[in-house]
């Protein structure tokens, strides 16, 4: 083969590789949240979490459905690094979380189960306490409580809120920064069905309106399949299914 020949065969080759590539990158970033067989356990005991591979799609509500104690809340503390992921198997935006942080983390926002308030404090302060910590303009505040339908109460001490308003409020701080990615623990755990309608109505308008991804744990199957797209079942700290809420249906038809 001559000199012209071998330079055509290797830009052959080149293209092959860089088209693989790219195919891999869009592919990753198609999912917004990956875990590859994550694993946890306290110390050397039982496995909380054992092999979990979850894929969330970028742009969905992602439901993560299980009873209490199937490794939901874990699985949560290790997506938002509360607990290290020492085995670097977590990747969000597509990339490794490992050696991302904290550019990758300003592009997310988390509500565990019990919000994180000032109850002494009105709701409309709440939001300039959080804003002021993250560097976030206060001209944000009243956007975050009108998408959650909490201006009314802004300036009343959130000691007298309802517990549904008290979640609306922690929703209204997380959204302060305007994140990508959007992740909360039993939302509506302990509200009564009108309050579980609003959340559910609230999380699905963020998601059209904003474009924000929700992943949204419960162990109530109806509400997961009242909002979500996307819907991933751990039990015992297993992933037993994963798929469209659609997939799932057909499944169990």
């Amino acid at each position: 083969m001559n000199f012209e020949g071998c330079l055509q065969q290797q830009s052959a080759i080149l293209s092959v590789l860089w088209l693989e590539l790219a195919t891999n990158q869009a592919a990753n970033m198609s999912n917004i949240i990956e875990t590859h067989r994550l694993s946890f356990s306290f110390s050397k005991g039982k496995k909380i979490v054992s092999d979990l591979s979850i894929h969330v799609p970028a742009g969905s509500i992602y439901g993560f459905l299980g009873p209490n104690g199937a490794g939901k809340t874990t699985t949560m503390r290790l997506l938002t690094r509360v607990i290290p992921d020492e085995t670097n198997s977590i990747s969000l935006f597509g990339k490794r979380v490992r050696g991302q942080l904290p550019g990758m983390f300003s592009k997310m926002a988390a509500m565990m189960e019990t919000p994180a308030l000032h109850y002494h404090l009105s709701g409309r302060d709440n939001l300039r306490y959080a804003a002021k910590m993250r560097g976030v303009s206060y001209s944000k505040i009243d956007t975050a409580l009108e998408m959650t339908d909490m201006l009314y109460a802004k300036n009343q001490p959130v000691k007298q809120y309802s517990f549904g308003m008290k979640q609306r409020l922690a929703i209204s701080v997380a959204l302060l920064s305007e994140p990508e990615l959007l992740l909360l623990d039993e939302p509506v755990n302990g509200l009564d069905p009108a309050g579980m309608v609003h959340i559910r109505q609230l999380l699905m308008k963020i998601n059209k309106e904003r474009g924000t991804t929700v992943f949204v744990s419960s162990h109530l199957l109806n509400e997961i399949e009242r909002m979500c797209s996307h819907i991933g079942i751990i039990h015992l700290g297993s992933l037993k299914f994963e798929g469209s809420i659609g997939e799932l249906s057909q499944k169990f038809d």
